[in-house]
């Protein structure tokens, strides 16, 4: 035992179990981590910058100015009484039970009450101007997209090419072979190789456009043959449908508007000042 311990030494010490590590160990305790001060609004922003997440951000940033520039055009406003049930509701959801509880949350997230106050402020105006928008229109754009808002519960086999699909069709459809299992050996998608092919519950319209028209007629249980899309080939199989009820989805619907008109918004702006 003694001897292996002196051969651990040897090795640590260059060759000499009995040179004493006592300088470097005193060197590495003298050694003191520079103090972190917090970071600034400017440290921030430059971290953004050079992380290449700034674009994200100024996006959300200039969506909320176009809501706050469309509530003035509009006159759409926030009682104090709203701002108040909003932020006792806001301050429930996040335990935010008394004033120190809350402080103490403000101080982690680095803002005031003020910050926060806004925050709540601009989500409820937001809610408003979706309202006031297109909340006359939900009935009708339903009832003519009404099967973009199907659910389905999907499986899906992902892989990269024709044949291994192929392949993995046949052994389900002519050797009975399980779905999940064959999901786990061969899928490349992580949450459809994780979870046995289950890649869970989603609307019809949150699918892309070439598995939403392959599994559009198709019927529980069915397995659809492979589809291609930009990642691969998709062998799809129904696990259930559900019928689309505009009480249960109606917000869904009107953000769908909703991020429509965003959308369009942004592009029309963009082009005007490409134009100027």
């Amino acid at each position: 035992m003694t001897e292996t311990l002196e051969k651990n030494a040897s090795f640590l010490n260059g060759g000499n179990p009995h040179t004493e590590l006592a300088p470097e160990l005193e060197s590495a305790e003298k050694f003191v981590l520079p103090e972190i001060a917090l970071a600034t609004n400017e440290d921030v922003i430059a971290y953004l910058r050079r992380s290449h997440k700034i674009a994200e951000i100024a996006v959300l940033a200039e969506r909320d100015a176009l809501v706050l520039g469309m509530c003035e055009q509009f006159g759409i406003t926030i009682s104090d009484e709203e701002l108040q049930a909003a932020g006792d509701a806001f301050r429930l959801e996040h335990k935010l039970l008394g004033a120190s509880e809350t402080l103490a949350w403000l101080k982690k997230q680095r803002i005031s009450v003020e910050d926060w106050t806004q925050g709540i402020r601009v989500a409820l105006l937001t809610n408003k101007l979706k309202e006031h928008l297109f909340g006359d229109s939900v009935d009708s754009h339903y009832l003519s997209n009404r099967n973009d808002y199907k659910r389905v519960a999907l499986s899906q086999i992902l892989v990269s090419d024709l044949a291994e699909a192929l392949k993995v069709t046949y052994a389900i459809r002519e050797s009975n072979a399980s779905f999940c299992a064959l999901a786990l050996e061969h899928s490349k998608g992580k949450q459809s190789q994780q979870n046995g092919g289950f890649v869970g519950v989603r609307f019809l319209a949150e699918l892309m456009p070439e598995i939403a028209q392959a599994i559009a007629q198709a019927h529980v249980g069915e397995v659809i043959e492979p589809v291609q899309t930009k990642l691969g080939y998709h062998i799809l199989k129904i696990e259930k449908w559900f019928p689309a009820e505009l009480s249960e989805i109606r917000e869904q619907v009107l953000e769908s508007l909703f991020q429509a008109w965003l959308q369009a918004n942004s592009t029309s702006a963009l082009r005007a000042k490409q134009v100027h």
